[in-house]
Parts: structure tokens; C-alpha cells; sequence
């Protein structure tokens, strides 16, 4: 019996060093946290001046898919109801039935989009039904002035 709680003792003896020693090499260093914020802060260095400039970009292309999505609507509105709304009704018409002439005498309950829709930089589209069977679209673009370059051109989209 002696021998028994002998060798338990040593298990458990041999357990607890185990134990200790593993506890002493846990964690870091200091200096191993410095290199691993240097790394850090290398990495974020080289990454976010490429990141900053996209934001506008994506404004673009967001207004080139409400564009399509808008022209869209804007067709869907034609076959319901055998043209598109008048230059004085706007888009608001995809959103809200027109009451003022003409009228449409199909105009979908649901409507065409949930709300007139504003481009990316929270500027209305400009829509201009110029022709039968016609429209004219397009975001006046960051600066929302006619013309411009880069980030300020006109995005258009039309039939």
C-alpha cells in the first residue's frame, strides 16, 4: 500500500513540474509585442493609401447601377402604361402615381421603386423625356453641375 501512495505522490509530483514549467514559458515578451505592432503597423502603412481613394469609385458605380435600375423601371412603366412619365412628373412617377396629365391608366399598386431615387452623393437624377418614346437619364456627379471631369462628370444612361 505504502508503494502505491509512493507512486502516486511522484505522478502527481511529476504532474506539478510539468505544469510549472509550462507556465513559465507562457506569454510574450515585450519585445516580441514591438515586433508584432511594427509588423502591424508596416502592413497598415502599405494598405490604407490604396484603400482611401475608393469610396469615390464606389459612388460611381453605385450610380451606374441605379442608372440601369431606373431605366429599368422606367420601361416597366412604359409597357404598363404605353409611355414613359412626362419630363414635369419625373421619376417621382416610379414611386407615386402622377396626378397631373397624363395620367396613367396602368399604373402599377405596388409602384416602380419604393422612393424617388437620389444618386450617391445625395443629389436628385436628372430625367428629361425629350422625344416620343424616349428618355434622357444621368447623375450630375460629385459636384452635381452639368460637365466636369473624373469624379465630376455626368454619368449618363438613356434610350
Amino acid at each position: 500500500m505504502r508503494s502505491k501512495i509512493r507512486q502516486f505522490r511522484d505522478t502527481v509530483a511529476a504532474w506539478a513540474r510539468r505544469r510549472k514549467a509550462r507556465a513559465d514559458d507562457a506569454g510574450l515578451t515585450l519585445v516580441e509585442m514591438i515586433v508584432v505592432l511594427a509588423i502591424i503597423a508596416l502592413v497598415a502603412a502599405l494598405i490604407v493609401p490604396n484603400v482611401i481613394g475608393r469610396p469615390d469609385q464606389a459612388r460611381v458605380t453605385t450610380a451606374n447601377t441605379d442608372l440601369r435600375t431606373i431605366s429599368a423601371a422606367l420601361k416597366m412603366y412604359r409597357l404598363d402604361n404605353g409611355g414613359y412619365p412626362t419630363t414635369a412628373q419625373g421619376l417621382k412617377a416610379l414611386a407615386e402615381k402622377p396626378t397631373q396629365p397624363p395620367v396613367p391608366s396602368n399604373w402599377s399598386a405596388e409602384g416602380y421603386l419604393p422612393q424617388a431615387p437620389v444618386d450617391p452623393w445625395g443629389n436628385p437624377y436628372s430625367y428629361q423625356s425629350p422625344a416620343p418614346g424616349g428618355f434622357a437619364l444621368k447623375s450630375l456627379g460629385k459636384d452635381g453641375k452639368e460637365g466636369g471631369e473624373g469624379l465630376d462628370a455626368d454619368i449618363v444612361a438613356g434610350r
